[in-house]
């Protein structure tokens, strides 16, 4: 994630970067398109300044040679400085002052102080300046000025200078010659307007302005586009992600979840739920919750939509197979925030492992009240019991032999035992188990129980089937008290097959949980209304039992932290399931009062 986000930012710096770069080169650009029009127009006005100056030297050299009179020549600066854009054309001398000038007015007065006639640094190539001029209306403007030697009478070649030579013959007189010299070192002024250069600046200025307008107009779109394709990478990033965080957590959970859509229709089925329901998460999407959900659940739905809250209903859920499965369900609405129903909610949980926890609390509750009693009354009753014994034995001693009175007085006696009996199995469950845990081999505490029983299983043809397997690992428990229970539910199996029937045993290892023993029959079964009663105490199915054997086989299970499990079917037989840990776990010892 930090390495996409790297990358990310790199790549807008980059398009940044390239944007600016791209941005720079356009005004620079722009800028030498601004100079080069600024250059190609003062290259203008310098070479129609450079053609009216040649024009008027050529005019003036026309008129030394045709003896034209002062006034004659000024006629022909003011002629040409009627021409278009042109401001003013003068003369001055050295140090500045006027000696012809387009507007009769100025000849006389200074164009430039000596000062700035230095400045200026006149040659004999024509020169260009940025300068101000006042009209008659006293309004200043921009003017673009050419200046340089006035040469009316440079010499060439040709025919031009053969006449100015005879000219000259013709007229020697000192003062024409001394006004030559003097006008070599006048210089001419010409000015034109700048009207077309401002324009065309200003037309340039405004096409660049445009011009970046657009770019930055341009470049906002870029950036704001930029922008909001991040934020919605950034936002489409962070819905994928809490999409996958709910996604995980949905199906991660360990309680069952459906959701509807908004027409009824199931969209959601977390793993939990296909567990529990024993359907595939694909036979249930898309169906209408009234075909695909018992007439129950719709019920529900319906109650809570007339405001009757659905928080932790029990039902009872029937699988596929027939059995029920305990179920605790809550139902609610999904709306949006502005109220509009999305859908709706089906939360539930296996109640088995409560219900479960529930029967162990009630067992105990039991066990405990059994407890009370039999702390308060054995002592009590085995007192008399062993009077009425001893009374037994002197009347059977005392009675004629086969006599009815001998009779009585064994049933009497016989009686009595089995009162005692039922009194220590009575206490037997309401102690606690004394443990003593060792390391052993479960193979050889089955193989030494079943040798104990097998004569009893021979003697009525009943057949007993077990596989060691000497790849199980040790097992932590107590051997006399697992055979007690072994024989227990042996010996229950063999008064439930009767005769000429199987008794099996297997083992097996669960690695999170430990061994797994099994002790089926084929015996006649037992009826599902009794199969929830077999380890309550006192109840049992057989004139002679005393009802506590499951129980105190039960007891021993737990004792050993396991847990024990049945199953049967009538006329099918009947099958015992432990499941005991490999290494017991200590636990503070729990207070048990002894009898």
């Amino acid at each position: 994630m930090a390495d996409k986000k790297k990358s990310g930012l790199l790549s807008v710096w980059i398009l940044i970067g390239s944007v600016m770069i791209l941005i720079g080169i356009i005004i620079t650009m722009a800028i030498k398109d601004l100079n080069r029009g600024r250059e190609i127009e003062i290259q203008t006005l310098r070479e129609k300044s450079a053609v009216l100056i040649r024009s008027f030297e050529s005019g003036a050299r026309t008129g030394m040679g045709m003896r034209w009179r002062q006034d004659q020549r000024q006629i022909l600066l003011e002629e040409m400085a009627y021409q278009p854009g042109v401001l003013y054309i003068a003369i001055t001398d050295a140090s500045g002052y006027i000696l012809a000038h387009s507007d009769p007015a100025r000849v006389g007065t200074p164009l430039y102080s000596q000062q700035e006639m230095d400045a200026l640094k006149v040659a004999g190539a024509e020169q260009w300046h940025m300068t101000t001029f006042i009209d008659q209306e006293n309004n200043r403007q921009n003017a673009f000025e050419t200046y340089r030697f006035f040469k009316p009478l440079k010499r060439g070649s040709g025919h031009g200078a053969h006449m100015m030579g005879m000219h000259r013959t013709m007229a020697p007189e000192m003062d024409g010659s001394r006004d030559a010299q003097d006008e070599e070192q006048n210089i001419i002024f010409a000015a034109f307007d700048t009207l077309a250069l401002d324009a065309t600046q200003a037309k340039d200025i405004r096409n660049t302005v445009i011009l970046l307008a657009i770019l930055a107009l341009l470049v906002l779109a870029c950036l704001l586009a930029l922008f909001w394709a991040r934020r919605y990478q950034r936002s489409r990033q962070q819905l994928q992600d809490s999409r996958t965080f709910s996604t995980e957590i949905i199906s991660n959970l360990p309680i069952g979840l459906i959701t509807t859509n908004e027409h009824q229709q199931i969209s959601v089925v977390n793993q939990a739920a296909e567990a529990m329901l024993g359907s595939p998460a694909s036979g249930l999407l898309g169906q209408n919750i009234h075909r695909a959900l018992p007439a129950e659940w719709n019920q529900r739905v319906e109650n809570h939509r007339n405001g009757q809250p659905v928080i932790e209903h029990d039902i009872d859920y029937q699988l596929a197979n027939g059995q029920f499965l305990p179920l605790s369900i809550s139902v609610a609405n999904i709306v949006n925030d502005s109220g509009n129903f999305l859908g709706n909610l089906f939360i539930f949980r296996d109640m088995r492992e409560v219900r479960q926890l529930q029967d162990q609390v009630r067992r105990k509750e039991k066990l405990a009240a059994i407890g009370d009693l039999a702390a308060g009354l054995a002592h009590e009753i085995r007192n008399p019991l062993s009077s009425i014994k001893g009374f037994a034995k002197y009347f059977e001693n005392r009675s004629p032999q086969n006599s009815e009175e001998q009779a009585l007085a064994k049933v009497m006696a016989k009686e009595v035992d089995r009162l005692n009996r039922v009194i220590s199995e009575l206490l037997a469950l309401v102690r606690p188990v004394d443990l003593r845990l060792q390391q052993v081999n479960i193979n050889e505490v089955i193989a030494h129980s079943l040798h104990l029983i097998r004569q009893d299983a021979e003697n009525k043809n009943i057949t007993i089937r077990y596989c060691s397997n000497e790849m199980l690992p040790a097992i932590e428990i107590d051997p006399d008290r697992f055979t007690q229970v072994l024989l227990n539910l042996y010996l229950n199996a063999i008064q439930a097959i009767g005769a000429n029937g199987l008794l099996e045993v297997g083992v097996t290892q669960r690695r999170e949980e430990g061994l797994c023993i099994t002790v089926t029959d084929s015996g006649k079964g037992i009826g599902q209304d009794e199969l929830t009663k077999v380890f309550n105490p006192y109840f049992t199915t057989k004139a002679t039992g005393t009802g506590l054997g499951l129980t105190i086989v039960q007891k021993v299970i737990e004792e050993h932290q396991g847990k024990i499990t049945v199953t049967s079917h009538p006329q099918s037989g009947t099958r015992f399931e432990m499941v005991i840990p490999l290494k017991h776990k200590k636990q503070e010892a729990s207070e048990h009062g002894d009898v």
